[in-house]
């Protein structure tokens, strides 16, 4: 993703904003809508917005953990799908992903969400490696985040 002047009054027209190096973790043009509606050099609506998912996602990382021990397949599902969303309107495309096997192994499918899987055994041991996948990626772009946070 590119990097310029920070001062949006100094952009030219069709340069881009100052957008956080993620590489394939955050969809540029997603991020930067977040971002053009910042009034101010601080950014505080985007920093509000990105800073209160990370207590969301937290929180429901917390509850899928819970869920993973009482084995509540729709629960992980519906968890999987509420993070899924929260993620992608931020941008945050491999959490998205994550989130969204999530939702289908939770509803007794396979990745993909087309296939049926019968063995709730099998879908909780999928659950739990992609949830631990999820939490990876969410921590990996919280970094990359809160750094772009500071620097602007």
């Amino acid at each position: 993703m590119a990097r310029t002047d920070p001062d949006d009054s100094n952009r030219s027209e069709g340069e881009t904003m100052v957008l956080p190096e993620a590489g394939d973790s955050i969809d540029a043009a997603t991020f930067e809508q977040i971002l053009e509606m910042d009034d101010d050099e601080e950014r505080d609506f985007s920093k509000s917005i990105v800073f209160d998912f990370f207590t969301q996602a937290e929180s429901t990382f917390d509850k899928m953990n819970s869920c993973l021990v009482k084995r509540d397949l729709a629960q992980l599902s519906a968890l999987g799908h509420f993070l899924k969303g929260s993620s992608a309107t931020l941008g945050l495309t491999k959490v998205k992903d994550s989130c969204e096997k999530i939702q289908h192994f939770g509803a007794k499918k396979d990745e993909t969400g087309t296939k049926d899987e019968l063995d709730d055994d099998v879908c909780l041991k999928r659950l739990e490696t992609t949830i631990k996948q999820a939490k990876q990626e969410f921590a990996e772009v919280e970094e990359v985040l809160k750094n772009f946070y500071r620097e602007s």
